[in-house]
């Protein structure tokens, strides 16, 4: 798993799985392929198992109905495009990358904001944090940062 953050997902099961990683519960746990088959059975008002989802996520299935395909992206809340199209959804996945290492230190108000950037804006401000995270690292101050269990939230 060491390069999974360089390299961007390509197949719908590593697409699946990125989004299972990264788009949480508000209290930081991952959803449950029953959670999200549950929705997409909502949405689309077919057949949509857990058991199928788990298919999808791992490659033993890889040819879902663009219907399954819609209801998946608007439960993770990611344009339909992540999965169709290689250059959005690679651009997709790194905002994802990014947005799953924000919430993880905590920061996920930031996080929220950086989804409407462009993949060059990402860049600037991952670039951005590796500056404040060098600076502070070399003031002493990356002891500051809280990891709550959950629902603890504090605006500085």
């Amino acid at each position: 798993m060491s390069g999974a953050e360089s390299a961007a997902p390509t197949t719908l099961a590593e697409k699946l799985d990125t989004l299972f990683r990264v788009v949480r519960r508000p209290n930081r746990e991952q959803f449950s392929h029953e959670e999200v088959a549950r929705a997409c059975r909502e949405a689309t008002g077919e057949s949509f198992s857990a058991t199928y989802m788990w298919q999808l996520r791992t490659g033993r299935r890889d040819n879902p109905t663009k219907r399954h395909l819609e209801a998946l992206a608007q439960f993770f809340d990611v344009p339909v495009a992540y999965f169709f199209d290689d250059d959005q959804g690679a651009a997709i996945a790194k905002e994802l990358e990014l947005l799953g290492a924000l919430r993880d230190a905590g920061v996920r108000s930031v996080a929220l904001r950086a989804v409407n950037l462009s993949p060059e804006g990402v860049n600037t401000i991952s670039d951005m944090i590796d500056v404040l995270a060098r600076r502070e690292s070399a003031a002493g101050g990356g002891e500051q940062r809280r990891t709550p269990a959950d629902g603890e939230r504090s605006g500085g």
